[in-house]
Protein backbone atom coordinates (compact mmCIF):
# COMPACT_ATOMS: atom_id res chain seq x y z
CA UNK A 1 0.00 0.00 0.00
CA UNK A 2 1.29 3.45 -0.88
CA UNK A 3 2.43 4.94 2.35
CA UNK A 4 1.63 8.94 1.87
CA UNK A 5 3.20 9.67 5.14
CA UNK A 6 6.86 8.48 4.33
CA UNK A 7 6.98 10.26 0.80
CA UNK A 8 6.18 13.04 2.61
CA UNK A 9 8.72 12.89 5.12
CA UNK A 10 11.21 12.15 2.10
CA UNK A 11 10.04 15.34 0.19
CA UNK A 12 10.15 17.28 3.74
CA UNK A 13 14.20 16.17 3.64
CA UNK A 14 15.11 16.91 0.02
CA UNK A 15 13.41 20.88 0.38
CA UNK A 16 15.05 20.86 3.76
CA UNK A 17 18.67 20.11 2.09
CA UNK A 18 18.64 21.37 -1.16
CA UNK A 19 22.00 21.52 -2.40
CA UNK A 20 22.82 18.61 -0.44
CA UNK A 21 20.14 16.49 -2.84
CA UNK A 22 20.85 18.30 -6.00
CA UNK A 23 24.68 17.65 -5.31
CA UNK A 24 23.94 14.05 -4.76
CA UNK A 25 21.38 13.75 -7.57
CA UNK A 26 24.38 15.53 -9.94
CA UNK A 27 26.83 12.81 -9.25
CA UNK A 28 24.25 9.92 -10.23
CA UNK A 29 23.15 12.27 -13.20
CA UNK A 30 26.57 12.80 -14.55
CA UNK A 31 27.69 8.99 -14.53
CA UNK A 32 24.56 7.77 -16.36
CA UNK A 33 24.80 10.93 -18.97
CA UNK A 34 28.54 10.02 -19.29
CA UNK A 35 27.60 6.54 -19.87
CA UNK A 36 24.92 6.73 -22.15
CA UNK A 37 27.09 9.38 -24.03
CA UNK A 38 30.39 7.28 -24.43
CA UNK A 39 28.42 4.24 -25.59
CA UNK A 40 26.15 6.47 -27.95
CA UNK A 41 29.47 8.10 -29.53
CA UNK A 42 31.31 4.37 -29.22
CA UNK A 43 28.37 3.07 -31.55
CA UNK A 44 28.48 6.30 -33.74
CA UNK A 45 32.53 5.76 -34.55
CA UNK A 46 31.85 1.80 -35.01
CA UNK A 47 28.91 2.65 -37.94
CA UNK A 48 31.21 5.00 -39.32
CA UNK A 49 34.04 2.93 -39.86
CA UNK A 50 31.87 0.02 -40.84
CA UNK A 51 30.13 2.61 -43.43
CA UNK A 52 33.48 2.32 -45.11
CA UNK A 53 33.29 -1.34 -45.91
CA UNK A 54 29.77 -0.61 -47.70
CA UNK A 55 30.90 0.16 -50.88
CA UNK A 56 33.34 -3.68 -51.10
CA UNK A 57 32.67 -7.15 -50.09
CA UNK A 58 34.29 -7.82 -46.50
CA UNK A 59 35.38 -11.36 -48.00
CA UNK A 60 37.64 -10.39 -51.05
CA UNK A 61 41.23 -9.83 -51.41
CA UNK A 62 42.73 -7.26 -53.91
CA UNK A 63 46.19 -7.97 -56.10
CA UNK A 64 47.85 -4.85 -56.62
CA UNK A 65 51.44 -4.25 -58.75
CA UNK A 66 54.31 -3.51 -57.26
CA UNK A 67 57.86 -3.02 -57.57
CA UNK A 68 60.54 -6.08 -56.77
CA UNK A 69 62.65 -4.18 -53.59
CA UNK A 70 64.76 -7.31 -53.13
CA UNK A 71 66.84 -9.14 -55.91
CA UNK A 72 65.50 -13.01 -57.03
CA UNK A 73 67.49 -15.37 -59.21
CA UNK A 74 70.01 -13.05 -60.60
CA UNK A 75 67.17 -10.46 -61.36
CA UNK A 76 67.78 -7.22 -60.21
CA UNK A 77 65.28 -5.49 -57.78
CA UNK A 78 63.36 -2.29 -59.37
CA UNK A 79 61.65 -4.31 -61.54
CA UNK A 80 57.60 -3.55 -62.17
CA UNK A 81 55.58 -6.29 -61.84
CA UNK A 82 52.74 -6.95 -64.28
CA UNK A 83 49.18 -8.74 -64.16
CA UNK A 84 47.93 -10.24 -67.83
CA UNK A 85 44.85 -12.04 -68.82
CA UNK A 86 47.12 -14.78 -68.29
CA UNK A 87 47.23 -14.06 -64.44
CA UNK A 88 43.14 -13.65 -64.54
CA UNK A 89 43.24 -17.38 -66.26
CA UNK A 90 45.48 -18.52 -63.76
CA UNK A 91 43.68 -17.53 -60.53
CA UNK A 92 40.30 -18.99 -62.01
CA UNK A 93 42.17 -22.52 -63.03
CA UNK A 94 44.31 -23.06 -59.62
CA UNK A 95 42.16 -21.73 -57.14
CA UNK A 96 38.79 -23.55 -56.16
CA UNK A 97 38.25 -21.67 -53.40
CA UNK A 98 37.49 -18.45 -55.68
CA UNK A 99 33.98 -17.22 -55.68
CA UNK A 100 33.81 -14.37 -57.72
CA UNK A 101 37.04 -12.98 -59.87
CA UNK A 102 37.76 -9.79 -61.58
CA UNK A 103 40.29 -7.49 -63.10
CA UNK A 104 40.59 -4.33 -63.74
CA UNK A 105 42.05 -2.10 -66.36
CA UNK A 106 41.69 1.51 -65.85
CA UNK A 107 41.52 3.92 -68.31
CA UNK A 108 44.26 7.14 -67.24
CA UNK A 109 41.74 10.33 -66.58
CA UNK A 110 38.23 10.84 -66.94
CA UNK A 111 36.67 10.37 -70.42
CA UNK A 112 34.13 12.96 -71.88
CA UNK A 113 31.35 11.14 -72.23
CA UNK A 114 28.24 12.39 -74.60
CA UNK A 115 24.38 11.52 -75.53
CA UNK A 116 23.01 14.50 -78.08
CA UNK A 117 24.15 17.94 -76.79
CA UNK A 118 25.18 16.75 -73.30
CA UNK A 119 28.55 16.19 -72.50
CA UNK A 120 30.42 15.23 -69.37
CA UNK A 121 33.77 13.86 -67.82
CA UNK A 122 33.41 10.58 -65.91
CA UNK A 123 35.93 7.75 -64.55
CA UNK A 124 36.43 4.85 -67.02
CA UNK A 125 36.28 1.13 -65.34
CA UNK A 126 37.04 -1.74 -67.62
CA UNK A 127 36.14 -5.29 -65.61
CA UNK A 128 34.90 -8.96 -65.90
CA UNK A 129 31.32 -10.20 -64.59
CA UNK A 130 32.47 -11.10 -61.27
CA UNK A 131 33.40 -7.57 -60.20
CA UNK A 132 29.09 -6.96 -59.86
CA UNK A 133 29.88 -8.85 -56.35
CA UNK A 134 32.97 -7.78 -55.15
CA UNK A 135 32.00 -4.01 -55.54
CA UNK A 136 28.34 -4.59 -54.23
CA UNK A 137 26.90 -2.82 -57.18
CA UNK A 138 22.95 -2.76 -57.47
CA UNK A 139 21.39 -3.25 -60.98
CA UNK A 140 18.15 -1.44 -61.23
CA UNK A 141 17.62 -1.45 -64.75
CA UNK A 142 18.98 -3.83 -67.50
CA UNK A 143 22.28 -6.06 -67.21
CA UNK A 144 25.00 -5.72 -65.79
CA UNK A 145 28.47 -7.03 -67.75
CA UNK A 146 28.50 -10.70 -68.96
CA UNK A 147 30.93 -13.15 -70.31
CA UNK A 148 29.90 -12.85 -73.87
CA UNK A 149 30.07 -9.05 -73.57
CA UNK A 150 33.91 -9.89 -73.34
CA UNK A 151 34.58 -12.70 -75.58
CA UNK A 152 32.92 -10.49 -78.31
CA UNK A 153 34.06 -7.30 -77.29
CA UNK A 154 31.53 -5.45 -77.37
CA UNK A 155 30.71 -2.02 -77.10
CA UNK A 156 28.65 -1.92 -74.09
CA UNK A 157 28.20 -0.09 -70.67
CA UNK A 158 26.77 0.00 -67.15
CA UNK A 159 26.50 3.58 -65.88
CA UNK A 160 25.89 4.74 -62.93
CA UNK A 161 22.55 6.19 -61.65
CA UNK A 162 24.60 10.01 -61.48
CA UNK A 163 25.45 9.64 -64.89
CA UNK A 164 22.20 8.26 -66.12
CA UNK A 165 20.71 11.69 -64.40
CA UNK A 166 23.39 13.69 -66.01
CA UNK A 167 22.89 12.64 -69.51
CA UNK A 168 19.12 11.52 -69.88
CA UNK A 169 17.53 13.82 -67.20
CA UNK A 170 13.76 13.08 -67.96
CA UNK A 171 14.27 11.08 -70.81
CA UNK A 172 13.29 7.93 -68.81
CA UNK A 173 15.29 5.03 -69.35
CA UNK A 174 18.65 4.69 -71.40
CA UNK A 175 18.39 0.71 -71.51
CA UNK A 176 19.55 0.04 -75.13
CA UNK A 177 20.58 3.37 -76.09
CA UNK A 178 23.80 5.09 -77.61
CA UNK A 179 26.69 7.31 -75.96
CA UNK A 180 29.91 8.44 -77.41
CA UNK A 181 33.07 7.40 -74.91
CA UNK A 182 36.22 9.10 -75.92
CA UNK A 183 34.60 9.71 -79.43
CA UNK A 184 33.82 5.54 -79.81
CA UNK A 185 29.82 4.55 -79.38
CA UNK A 186 28.61 1.82 -76.77
CA UNK A 187 25.32 0.69 -75.99
CA UNK A 188 24.38 1.27 -72.49
CA UNK A 189 22.96 -2.13 -71.40
CA UNK A 190 21.88 -1.16 -67.69
CA UNK A 191 22.28 1.31 -64.87
CA UNK A 192 22.92 1.11 -61.32
CA UNK A 193 22.80 2.53 -57.82
CA UNK A 194 25.97 1.62 -55.32
CA UNK A 195 25.86 1.62 -51.86
CA UNK A 196 29.40 3.82 -52.06
CA UNK A 197 27.64 7.07 -52.34
CA UNK A 198 27.51 9.63 -55.35
CA UNK A 199 30.87 9.08 -56.49
CA UNK A 200 30.96 5.35 -57.20
CA UNK A 201 27.60 6.15 -59.74
CA UNK A 202 29.60 8.67 -61.00
CA UNK A 203 31.68 5.02 -62.81
CA UNK A 204 31.01 3.89 -66.09
CA UNK A 205 31.82 0.20 -66.48
CA UNK A 206 33.16 -1.62 -69.83
CA UNK A 207 34.18 -4.79 -70.61
CA UNK A 208 37.88 -5.23 -70.05
CA UNK A 209 38.68 -6.96 -73.38
CA UNK A 210 37.48 -4.29 -74.68
CA UNK A 211 38.76 -1.69 -73.65
CA UNK A 212 42.17 -3.65 -73.55
CA UNK A 213 41.54 -3.67 -77.60
CA UNK A 214 40.41 -0.79 -78.01
CA UNK A 215 42.13 2.21 -75.99
CA UNK A 216 45.54 -0.42 -75.47
CA UNK A 217 46.07 -3.16 -77.71
CA UNK A 218 47.56 -5.16 -75.05
CA UNK A 219 46.28 -7.52 -72.35
CA UNK A 220 47.31 -6.04 -69.47
CA UNK A 221 45.63 -5.63 -66.13
CA UNK A 222 46.05 -3.10 -63.49
CA UNK A 223 44.52 -4.87 -60.64
CA UNK A 224 43.03 -8.36 -59.37
CA UNK A 225 40.54 -8.77 -56.84
CA UNK A 226 38.44 -12.05 -55.46
CA UNK A 227 35.62 -13.08 -53.04
CA UNK A 228 36.11 -16.47 -50.85
CA UNK A 229 32.27 -16.48 -50.27
CA UNK A 230 31.93 -17.62 -46.29
CA UNK A 231 35.62 -18.70 -46.17
CA UNK A 232 37.11 -18.11 -42.15
CA UNK A 233 39.13 -15.25 -42.54
CA UNK A 234 42.13 -18.14 -40.81
CA UNK A 235 41.64 -19.70 -44.33
CA UNK A 236 41.29 -16.57 -46.22
CA UNK A 237 44.61 -15.55 -44.57
CA UNK A 238 45.65 -19.30 -45.67
CA UNK A 239 44.78 -18.88 -49.50
CA UNK A 240 46.76 -15.13 -49.60
CA UNK A 241 49.76 -16.85 -48.47
CA UNK A 242 49.20 -19.30 -51.35
CA UNK A 243 48.36 -16.86 -53.83
CA UNK A 244 51.91 -15.15 -53.23
CA UNK A 245 53.83 -18.15 -53.45
CA UNK A 246 52.55 -18.89 -56.49
CA UNK A 247 52.36 -15.83 -58.23
CA UNK A 248 55.97 -15.16 -57.26
CA UNK A 249 57.01 -17.86 -58.62
CA UNK A 250 55.20 -17.40 -61.99
CA UNK A 251 56.16 -13.42 -61.59
CA UNK A 252 59.45 -13.56 -60.78
CA UNK A 253 59.70 -12.05 -57.07
CA UNK A 254 60.83 -12.91 -53.62
CA UNK A 255 57.49 -14.17 -51.98
CA UNK A 256 59.02 -12.21 -49.26
CA UNK A 257 58.95 -8.98 -50.98
CA UNK A 258 56.16 -7.23 -49.77
CA UNK A 259 56.66 -4.33 -52.27
CA UNK A 260 56.43 -6.26 -55.17
CA UNK A 261 52.80 -7.55 -55.04
CA UNK A 262 50.30 -5.43 -52.39
CA UNK A 263 47.78 -7.85 -50.88
CA UNK A 264 44.87 -6.41 -49.41
CA UNK A 265 42.72 -9.22 -47.13
CA UNK A 266 39.64 -7.11 -46.48
CA UNK A 267 38.02 -9.97 -44.23
CA UNK A 268 41.03 -8.98 -41.94
CA UNK A 269 40.99 -5.09 -42.21
CA UNK A 270 37.22 -5.48 -41.18
CA UNK A 271 38.48 -8.11 -38.39
CA UNK A 272 40.90 -5.57 -36.59
CA UNK A 273 38.44 -2.82 -37.10
CA UNK A 274 36.23 -5.43 -34.64
CA UNK A 275 38.97 -5.86 -32.35
CA UNK A 276 39.55 -1.84 -32.21
CA UNK A 277 35.93 -1.09 -31.33
CA UNK A 278 35.54 -4.47 -28.52
CA UNK A 279 38.51 -2.56 -26.71
CA UNK A 280 37.04 0.91 -27.09
CA UNK A 281 33.60 -0.48 -25.85
CA UNK A 282 35.63 -2.07 -23.09
CA UNK A 283 36.71 1.12 -22.19
CA UNK A 284 34.26 2.76 -22.32
CA UNK A 285 31.82 0.63 -20.17
CA UNK A 286 35.27 0.65 -17.47
CA UNK A 287 35.05 4.28 -17.41
CA UNK A 288 31.37 4.28 -17.45
CA UNK A 289 30.64 2.16 -14.28
CA UNK A 290 33.39 3.96 -12.65
CA UNK A 291 31.41 6.95 -12.91
CA UNK A 292 28.52 5.28 -11.63
CA UNK A 293 30.41 3.87 -9.14
CA UNK A 294 31.35 7.65 -7.91
CA UNK A 295 27.96 8.38 -7.80
CA UNK A 296 26.72 5.53 -5.81
CA UNK A 297 29.60 6.35 -3.57
CA UNK A 298 28.39 9.37 -3.23
CA UNK A 299 24.51 8.78 -2.46
CA UNK A 300 26.13 6.72 0.73
CA UNK A 301 28.45 9.20 1.83
CA UNK A 302 25.11 11.78 1.80
CA UNK A 303 22.86 9.21 3.63
CA UNK A 304 25.27 8.93 6.51
CA UNK A 305 24.98 12.38 6.74
CA UNK A 306 21.13 12.33 6.22
CA UNK A 307 21.20 9.78 9.32
CA UNK A 308 23.61 11.87 11.36
CA UNK A 309 21.38 14.95 10.96
CA UNK A 310 18.42 13.13 11.72
CA UNK A 311 19.54 11.20 14.88
CA UNK A 312 17.45 13.03 17.53
CA UNK A 313 14.26 12.60 15.31
CA UNK A 314 14.95 8.87 14.32
CA UNK A 315 15.39 8.73 17.87
CA UNK A 316 11.50 9.92 18.78
CA UNK A 317 10.43 7.80 16.15
CA UNK A 318 12.33 4.30 17.67
CA UNK A 319 10.47 5.95 21.25
CA UNK A 320 7.49 6.15 19.96
CA UNK A 321 7.28 2.25 18.63
CA UNK A 322 9.07 2.90 15.19
CA UNK A 323 10.48 -0.59 13.90
CA UNK A 324 14.00 -0.84 12.83
CA UNK A 325 12.05 -2.06 9.71
CA UNK A 326 10.45 0.72 9.30
CA UNK A 327 13.77 2.99 10.01
CA UNK A 328 15.51 1.21 7.09
CA UNK A 329 12.40 1.45 4.32
CA UNK A 330 12.66 5.10 4.75
CA UNK A 331 16.19 5.87 4.57
CA UNK A 332 16.42 3.04 1.83
CA UNK A 333 13.06 5.14 -0.52
CA UNK A 334 14.78 7.94 -0.14
CA UNK A 335 18.50 6.44 -1.37
CA UNK A 336 16.07 4.86 -4.42
CA UNK A 337 14.23 7.55 -5.14
CA UNK A 338 16.43 10.09 -5.63
CA UNK A 339 18.89 7.87 -7.46
CA UNK A 340 16.38 6.51 -10.43
CA UNK A 341 14.99 10.49 -10.61
CA UNK A 342 18.79 11.36 -11.25
CA UNK A 343 19.60 7.97 -13.29
CA UNK A 344 16.16 8.43 -15.49
CA UNK A 345 17.03 12.39 -15.84
CA UNK A 346 20.58 11.70 -16.84
CA UNK A 347 19.76 9.20 -19.45
CA UNK A 348 17.06 11.18 -21.42
CA UNK A 349 19.91 14.12 -21.61
CA UNK A 350 22.21 11.55 -22.76
CA UNK A 351 19.79 10.76 -25.12
CA UNK A 352 18.94 14.07 -26.44
CA UNK A 353 22.79 15.08 -27.00
CA UNK A 354 23.24 11.66 -29.25
CA UNK A 355 20.00 12.51 -31.31
CA UNK A 356 21.75 16.34 -31.53
CA UNK A 357 25.08 14.76 -32.99
CA UNK A 358 23.28 12.05 -35.57
CA UNK A 359 22.45 15.00 -37.79
CA UNK A 360 26.09 15.55 -37.99
CA UNK A 361 26.88 14.12 -41.24
CA UNK A 362 30.57 13.05 -40.82
CA UNK A 363 32.04 9.63 -42.78
CA UNK A 364 33.53 8.65 -39.45
CA UNK A 365 31.42 9.23 -37.08
CA UNK A 366 27.73 8.66 -37.92
CA UNK A 367 24.19 7.62 -36.07
CA UNK A 368 25.29 8.14 -32.77
CA UNK A 369 23.46 5.82 -30.71
CA UNK A 370 22.69 3.62 -27.22
CA UNK A 371 20.68 0.33 -26.73
CA UNK A 372 17.48 1.86 -24.82
CA UNK A 373 17.44 -1.73 -22.98
CA UNK A 374 21.24 -1.34 -22.02
CA UNK A 375 20.52 2.22 -20.77
CA UNK A 376 17.43 0.99 -18.96
CA UNK A 377 19.50 -1.86 -17.22
CA UNK A 378 22.30 0.73 -16.26
CA UNK A 379 19.15 2.95 -14.53
CA UNK A 380 18.00 -0.77 -12.70
CA UNK A 381 21.59 -1.59 -11.36
CA UNK A 382 21.85 2.05 -10.74
CA UNK A 383 18.82 1.85 -7.93
CA UNK A 384 20.25 -1.50 -7.01
CA UNK A 385 23.49 0.04 -6.27
CA UNK A 386 21.44 3.08 -4.32
CA UNK A 387 19.91 0.61 -2.51
CA UNK A 388 23.04 -1.16 -1.34
CA UNK A 389 24.27 2.55 -0.71
CA UNK A 390 21.94 3.61 1.87
CA UNK A 391 21.91 -0.25 3.09
CA UNK A 392 24.51 0.54 5.30
CA UNK A 393 23.55 4.20 6.93
CA UNK A 394 20.03 2.45 7.42
CA UNK A 395 20.97 -0.07 9.30
CA UNK A 396 23.31 2.69 11.56
CA UNK A 397 19.94 4.33 11.89
CA UNK A 398 17.84 1.25 12.84
CA UNK A 399 20.65 0.71 15.44
CA UNK A 400 20.34 4.17 17.27
CA UNK A 401 19.42 4.07 20.64
CA UNK A 402 16.24 6.14 20.93
CA UNK A 403 17.80 7.92 24.75
CA UNK A 404 20.93 8.27 23.30
CA UNK A 405 19.78 9.98 20.17
CA UNK A 406 16.93 12.45 21.94
CA UNK A 407 19.96 13.93 24.07
CA UNK A 408 22.13 14.40 21.15
CA UNK A 409 22.65 18.10 19.97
Amino acid sequence: MFDFDKWEEIFTSIRRHKMRTALTALGVFWGIFMLVILLGAGQGLQNGVEYQFRDDATNSIWLRRGTTSKEYRGLPKGRRIEFTNEEYDFLVENFADIEHITGRYYLSGDRIVAYGDQSFSYPIRSVHPGHLHIENTLIQDGRYLNQQDLDEYRKVAVIGRKVKDDLFGGEGDPIGREISIGGIVYKVVGWYEDTGGDNEMRIIYLPITTAQKVYAGTERIHQLMFSTGDMPLEEMQDLEGKVRRMLAVRLGFDPSDRRALYINNRAEDYQQVQSLFFAIKAFVWFVGIGTLLAGVIGVSNIMLIIVKDRTKEIGIRKAMGATPRSIISMVLQEAVFLTALAGYGGMLAGIAVLYGLGSLELDYFRHPQVNIWVAMAAIAVLMLAGALAGLMPAIQAARINPVVAMQAK
